[in-house]
């Protein structure tokens, strides 16, 4: 039953897988300086790795959920746990810069990807009560990476040269990660005989192909494409937009740890709210805040007004996210949420992976960050109409499901 106590177990090493994941993948910016003055590599080029990562997590995101449905969500995360620790080892001995933005990028991108999908569509099918409050749970715990892994990076850092540094994170992350995947289980309705039941239950009538090709889907993956693409700008270049500013490095830094803090309470609130009013008109409101809250980077200089936009956009952008998988549960069949949510952060990380580039080629092109923000307001008010359009599917006929003898 998806009332079971151990539905919690499966959201808290979710949560936790997340973290470490994310958290491994997002300790590059804290190794950045460190490793271009050792290597002699470009500040570029290391970076560049954080940009296949995100190229690396679209391209196969919709792979591991695919196999996650077919196969079950425990394979799937142990393999991505395993691969992400051997690819952060192998990234540490990197001989050569090509080879580094192939392990990290390439490879801790991938095995980072096998963890959000499957997670995600493992926790929606445990829940049928309080179901955003639970995946906006798991978010929450992804979201603790910047505030765990990446201080442990910094202090292992600041005692050891940088690949030890690194070697030392992948062996964290092992230790962590495959003895927690091992907890992973099917939800209920997809364990054994429950399988046809569940295809039955109410749940709309159509094949996968049909799924990949309907309107709903469509809408989805292009509003969180809109959706991640306004908020990925403003997220890794406010920090240089504050230093532009007069504001000095170490206090800017912390900017983003005021986003990250702000988040945490953002996806538990949208969680409940989504429980309470709905996950479509709770996001649709969200998209809509999350473009002002963007445009409100504009207008500030000071510490204490960064301080307080970020707090309020970490607090939207962070809360909206979860609410894409609730929708996709609430509109398509449980057998195929792993592919369908694969499908969604396919879309999100390509949307991700805009920020970098964009930010870059708008300060150098104008020596302001005013038109990022700008611009991010416009996408995000360009994903608040385009989920403006979202029917949900209707739900087919429940069958008759004989008793149990």
């Amino acid at each position: 039953m998806t009332n079971s106590a151990y539905r919690w177990v499966i959201v808290a090493a979710g949560g936790l897988l997340g973290c470490v994941a994310i958290g491994g993948m997002f300790s590059l910016p804290v190794f950045l300086q460190p490793m271009a003055l050792e290597t002699g590599w470009s500040v570029t080029g290391i970076s560049s790795a954080m940009t296949i990562g995100f190229l690396a997590m679209a391209f196969t995101s919709m792979i591991w959920g695919t196999l996650s449905d077919r196969f079950g969500p425990l394979p799937v995360v142990l393999t991505g746990s395993v691969v992400l620790a051997a690819s952060l080892a192998l990234a540490s001995q990197a001989p050569s810069l090509l080879a580094f933005q192939f392990l990290f990028g390439a490879l801790v991108g991938a095995a980072t990807a096998a963890i959000f999908a499957p997670m995600m569509a493992c926790v929606t099918g445990w829940f049928d009560t309080h179901r955003s409050l639970a995946v906006s749970l798991v978010s929450a715990g992804m979201g603790m990476a910047p505030m765990t892994m990446s201080p442990l990076a910094a202090w292992l850092i600041s005692n050891h040269d940088w690949r030890t540094s690194m070697l030392i994170v992948s062996g964290v992350v092992g230790a962590i990660m495959i003895p927690v995947s091992f907890l992973v289980r099917r939800p209920p309705a997809l364990q054994g005989g429950h399988a046809e039941a569940a295809s039955t239950n109410g749940e709309p009538s159509m094949s996968l192909a049909q799924a990949l090709r309907s309107p709903q889907f469509i809408i989805l993956i292009a509003t969180n494409f809109f959706c991640c693409a306004t908020h990925s700008g403003p997220i890794i270049h406010t920090v240089s937009y504050a230093v532009t500013c007069g504001i000095p490095m170490v206090a800017a830094v912390t900017i983003y740890s005021v986003e990250g803090l702000a988040g945490m309470g953002g996806r538990i609130a949208f969680g409940l709210l989504g429980d309470r009013f709905g996950a479509k008109r709770v996001l649709v409101l969200g998209l809509l805040a999350q473009a002002f809250g963007a445009l409100g980077y504009v207008f500030v200089r000071e510490l204490a007004a960064f301080y307080a936009v970020a707090a309020i956009f970490g607090f939207i952008y962070a809360g909206t996210m979860p609410l894409y998988s609730v929708l996709i549960r609430e509109n398509f069949p449980l057998r195929m949420m792993g592919t369908v949510i694969g499908g969604t952060a396919m879309a999100g990380s390509l949307g991700m992976a805009t920020g970098p580039l964009a930010g870059g080629l708008i300060y150098d092109t104008f020596a302001s960050y005013t038109w990022l923000y700008v611009g991010s307001w416009a996408v995000g008010l360009g994903a608040f109409l385009i989920m403006m359009t979202f029917r949900p599917i209707p739900a087919a006929r429940p069958s008759a499901v004989p008793a149990p003898a």
